[in-house]
This record gives structure tokens, C-alpha cells and sequence, in this order.
């Protein structure tokens, strides 16, 4: 900041020296010139004559005036004109104060008013300039963003509440069946039980989805760290996927060392690699295999995520940690979430004071994550 403000701070002392100098000059032509120069005869002759023709008094009397007034008083005349200009100095630099902060108060207007005007402001004040258009970027690509997230969250509340009216009318209908035809065949019966049953569950997920974008917004993420075994997390949360990994021929391979730890809030943070890995499996290939790893440092403990599948183009790698945001736009609420998992990932991380990132190629999906050892 120091050094942002010299440019400034030398125009204005070059300014007031320049001022300064006009000053002296100016003084000395008072001095030298007016009051005991080459001027001085001729100014007497006008002040006579001004005491003589408007005041109507007699010669003598006029020039005992002048001498009076400017021959005997000469310094006090010379300190009269310095402090007047220096009072004009101290105006002039105050102005110039005053158009610093007017113009840097109308490039703040314009942040606050989210004009499209460009700011502008003088040389001088060229990293001002920098820093105001650096803000009205970011306030202009969050608000972007904000108004985007709206439009992808009010998107998805109109894909789920279609999709929650088709397993709903689904569930009345077979109950309906099951209610008039009383002699239905027990056969029937249970096929019909078995699937209203399924799209109640359908139904009871989607409702759930509900609630986590009513929620996400006004959730404050609270920590209650303890210490986790982070092998047996991994290992268990590989156990409980089977279901999902088994009919697509894939599988989870867990390689951590058995010791290895680390000072985190349990139940968060395993909904972080829960959300992660969900994701790797709706996106890796059939008879594939997802591979997490788990090593440590001095620093922090480095937790991958690795799945074999569609490379996800550069540009969405961080998108895809942003709130109601799916990576396949043409997947339904039936097969893909609400676009939150890996945006709560994120904030769940960033509240450990770690990162979480994604890489991808035409060979595998990368996340990592990352928490503070000492944390």
C-alpha cells in the first residue's frame, strides 16, 4: 500500500513545491518590483493621484499617505502577500484533496449502483483503479454466479417436483388396484406391494432431496472433531457401497495404512468421501474399479478418489463443486442427485481449513482431498 500511494504522494509534493516557488516569485515581484522596483514610481504617481482626485486631499498630504502606508511598511505588505498565497496554496491542495476522494467516492457509486460504466480515475490514482475494477469483477461474477445457482435451483425443484408426481401417482394407482380388487391372486398382490413399495422409496428420496435445498443455504457447519481411524471409515464406506457397485460389475479398493488417523469431525466428514465417491461410481465405467488412497505428511492427509470413466472437460472441473450444479444436465433426478453432494463436499472441507479439487483425463477422474494434520 505504501508504494501504491508514492506515485500519488510525489505529484502532490511536486504540486505545492511548484505552488511554493510561484509563491516566492511572486513575493519578490511585490517586493523588488512593485514596492522598491522599477513599478514603484509609477504606483506612487497612481496612489497620489487616487488620494488627490477621489479623497480630495492636497499633495503633501497624499504622499505622507504613501509613505505611511508602504514606505515604511514594506515587510508588513511582503508577509500580507505571502500569507495570502499561501492561503491559495493550501486551497489549491485542498481541492486537489477533494477531487481524489470525489472521484474515488463516484468509482465506489458505481460498485454500489452495479453500474456498467468503466471507472476511470486520474493517473495518479491508477492503483485505486485497479483495486475498485478488481472488486466490481468479483461482485459482478458473483452475482453472476448467485444468479445462475437461482436458475439451476429453481430448474431442479421443477425436475423434482414432476418426478415426485410420477412415483406418487404410481403408488395411488396400484394402491387403488389392491384396495377394489379384493380377490386378487396373492401372486399379484405381492408383485403389486413390491413395486408401490419401491416408488414410495423413490419417493421419500426425492422428498429428501427437498429438504437438503431447503437447507443448504441456512445450514452453518458446526465441528466436533475427534480423532478417526481413517482406514476403517474408508474400508466400511467401501462395505456399504457393495450394493450399488456389484450390478455394474465395479468395485472399491481401499489402500490406506491401517494406522493412519486424523483430527476431524466423523460423521462430516465422512459424508464428504460419501458424496465423492457416490460420484465416482455414477460416472466411472462398467467393471471398473475406484480406487481411494490415503497417505499423510507433516502438513496435511491426502485422501484420493480415482475412477476410470468419461474425462470431465477442463472448464467444469470446478464448477462442478458449485451448489445445484450436475455434471450431465441430460441426467434425471431418477439417476442423478440435486446437485448438491459435492458443493456441501466443499464447504464441509473448506470448515477442516482444507481443499478439495478435482483432476480428469481421457484415462481417470481424480479427488483429492486434502485436511490439515494439526487441525
Amino acid at each position: 500500500m505504501k508504494n501504491e500511494f508514492s506515485k500519488l504522494k510525489r505529484k502532490i509534493i511536486l504540486q505545492i513545491t511548484l505552488i511554493l516557488l510561484l509563491t516566492l516569485l511572486v513575493g519578490f515581484f511585490i517586493y523588488y518590483v512593485l514596492i522598491d522596483g522599477v513599478l514603484q514610481a509609477p504606483f506612487a504617481d497612481m496612489f497620489i493621484s487616487f488620494c488627490e482626485n477621489v479623497l480630495h486631499l492636497d499633495f503633501y498630504s497624499s504622499q505622507n499617505i504613501y509613505s505611511s502606508l508602504f514606505r515604511r511598511n514594506k515587510s508588513l505588505w511582503l508577509a500580507i502577500g505571502f500569507i495570502l498565497l499561501l492561503l491559495i496554496i493550501f486551497y489549491v491542495a485542498l481541492s486537489r484533496f477533494t477531487r481524489y476522494f470525489n472521484e474515488i467516492s463516484e468509482g465506489v457509486d458505481l460498485l454500489t449502483e452495479e453500474s456498467e460504466t468503466e471507472i476511470h480515475l486520474p493517473s495518479e490514482l491508477e492503483f485505486m483503479e485497479k483495486k475498485l475494477k478488481t472488486v466490481k469483477s468479483k461482485l459482478e461474477k458473483r452475482a453472476k454466479d448467485a444468479k445462475e445457482a437461482e436458475q439451476r435451483k429453481n430448474d431442479l425443484v421443477v425436475y423434482l417436483a414432476h418426478d415426485i408426481k410420477t412415483p406418487l401417482t404410481s403408488v395411488i394407482g396400484y394402491l387403488s388396484l389392491l384396495d377394489e380388487a379384493s380377490d386378487m391372486p396373492l401372486e399379484q398382490k405381492e408383485k403389486y406391494l413390491k413395486i408401490t413399495l419401491e416408488k414410495a422409496t423413490r419417493l421419500e428420496q426425492l422428498i429428501n432431496e427437498f429438504f437438503e435445498i431447503t437447507r443448504f443455504n441456512l445450514q452453518t457447519i458446526l465441528l466436533d472433531k475427534e480423532t478417526i481411524n481413517l482406514n476403517y471409515m474408508l474400508l466400511q464406506m467401501a462395505d456399504e457401497f457393495y450394493p450399488l457397485l456389484a450390478p455394474y460389475g465395479k468395485q472399491a479398493i481401499v489402500n490406506v495404512e491401517e494406522s493412519l488417523k486424523i483430527n476431524a469431525d466423523a460423521i462430516k466428514i465422512a459424508r464428504v468421501f460419501n458424496n465423492i465417491l457416490k460420484n465416482a461410481i455414477a460416472y466411472s465405467d462398467e467393471n471398473s474399479i475406484i480406487e481411494i488412497r490415503a497417505f499423510s505428511n507433516d502438513e496435511n492427509t491426502i485422501i484420493t478418489f480415482t475412477n476410470k470413466g468419461k474425462a470431465i472437460p477442463p472448464h467444469k472441473l470446478d464448477m462442478i463443486f458449485e451448489k445445484f450444479y450436475r455434471l450431465d444436465s441430460s441426467r434425471t433426478s431418477h439417476t442423478g442427485g440435486a446437485g448438491l453432494g459435492l458443493a456441501i463436499a466443499k464447504e464441509i472441507v473448506h470448515a477442516h481449513g482444507g481443499s478439495i479439487f478435482a483432476e480428469s483425463n481421457d484415462e481417470n477422474t481424480v479427488f483429492t482431498v486434502t485436511i490439515p494434520t494439526h487441525s
